[in-house]
């Protein structure tokens, strides 16, 4: 038989159970973020790129060296034929390597391109570990590039995890069309249709697209797939209604991953880059 002193430590244990298998959890979500949500990809020092318009370049920032690859127009007579610069911030997951797949579009679309890999990704080193370093390092990126454009057109583009991240960058820098691809009102917003039983207190990767869109001076077009599982179309109508100057165009047969693929899609950006 149960002592009455045994039986209320029993009891106390039996109430706090679950307060302290949610705070387990909880712990664990804290400790793995950027395992979560980071997928990086590396690449080895000596895999080459082979295009002979395409350089590979080096971003210095604070504790680490960021990759990017650098596509520029070509020069006729001395002179560049470039319409001006598209600044390109990839997804969570791969790198570069894996994220530069069109670059026939680009040499079309008469616009350099530069895309970056974040830290841990590809050849950069260093290691993602919170938000305002993010943040900083795509600031750095863009002071590095963007000297080279001066009086031509300057593009920012997001896809999927990048999305929030140029949204951020096009408050703190000039622009003149801002692309978001299959963008997310917030990763608070994600964590908590996933996981709604995390406090957002504890994500230290919030990312708030919807609380800096309104501060964008530039022009913004949305695109965005009906078939989105991962991030829904719900996201991009919430962010136009924050912004009803943007443009939202919607790509019934896309999803998350393939929305590229489509020629609709293709066709609906070459047309958002031509306008300028």
């Amino acid at each position: 038989m149960f002592s009455s002193h045994r039986f209320r430590i029993l009891a106390l244990f039996l109430v706090l159970l679950p307060f302290l298998c949610w705070a387990a959890a909880v712990g664990y979500i804290w400790s793995r973020q950027e395992k979560l949500l980071f997928f990086p990809e590396p690449l080895a020092p000596s895999h080459a790129f082979l295009a002979a318009d395409t350089q590979e370049e080096w971003v210095n920032v604070p504790g680490a060296r960021l990759h990017a690859l650098h596509l520029r127009q070509p020069v006729v007579n001395g002179q560049r034929l470039t319409r001006g610069i598209v600044f390109y911030l990839h997804g969570n997951a791969g790198n570069v390597a894996t994220w530069f797949t069109n670059a026939d579009f680009w040499r079309r679309s008469g616009y350099d391109l530069f895309m970056l890999d974040y830290r841990g990704y590809g050849k950069s080193s260093g290691h993602i570990e919170n938000e305002a370093q993010l943040l900083d390092d795509v600031i750095r990126a863009w002071q590095q590039v963007a000297p080279e454009y001066q009086g031509l057109k300057h593009v920012i583009f997001g896809r999927s995890l990048g999305s929030g991240l140029a949204t951020y960058l096009a408050t703190q820098v000039p622009t003149d069309l801002l692309l978001l691809v299959s963008p997310y009102t917030s990763i608070e917003a994600m964590a908590q249709t996933h996981y709604p039983w995390v406090p957002g207190a504890v994500l230290r990767y919030p990312l708030h697209t919807d609380r800096r869109l309104p501060d964008v001076k530039a022009k913004v077009v949305i695109f965005h797939g009906e078939r989105d599982t991962l991030i829904p179309i719900g996201h991009a109508e919430q962010l136009q209604a924050i912004k009803p100057q943007a443009v939202l165009l919607r790509f019934p047969q896309a999803g998350h991953g393939d929305i590229h693929k489509l020629p609709a899609y293709t066709e609906a950006l070459m047309a958002q880059l031509q306008s300028l």
